[in-house]
């Protein structure tokens, strides 16, 4: 299963990244992912691991995940896994003229899809991406 969502900001690209890479303020403006902080390193970099709380149901669920792959300013990915049911999301940092589109494409796998799917996980998880992607447009800017 993948769920794919794109906005364009219109801030410049320091601006975005900015917003973005720094994880330990994401409480400050992010409605989607709580309590984000690093597990490992201080920073985004290969082989770090970061951990933030999603509402997907109607309790929280603290996810894992390790950065496999980084280039700053232009992507991220991290993958992780919870009951499961394995993630990969990348985000991508493309400028376009004076602002930034940012995409990003969360890959789903794993025998827990099928249970997922009859409770209605695929629609929440979009939405939760959809409302990501606005936070972040709208933290950059300010």
């Amino acid at each position: 299963m993948i769920i794919r969502e794109s906005v364009t900001i219109r801030a410049p690209m320091e601006s975005v990244w900015d917003v973005f890479s720094r994880i330990e303020t994401w409480a400050d403006w992010n409605p989607v992912c709580r309590q984000c902080r690093f597990e490992t390193g201080a920073r985004l970099a290969v082989g770090n691991c970061l951990s933030f709380e999603l509402n997907l149901l109607r309790f929280p669920i603290r996810i894992v995940t390790e950065i496999k792959s980084y280039e700053k300013g232009r992507s991220v990915t991290w993958v992780g896994s919870k009951w499961g049911v394995k993630a990969e999301h990348t985000f991508t940092f493309e400028p376009v003229g004076e602002k930034v589109r940012l995409e990003s494409i969360e890959n789903f796998s794993g025998p827990m899809l099928i249970p997922a799917k009859l409770i209605g996980i695929p629609k929440r998880l979009h939405k939760l991406n959809r409302h990501l992607l606005v936070a972040i447009q709208k933290e950059a800017e300010k």
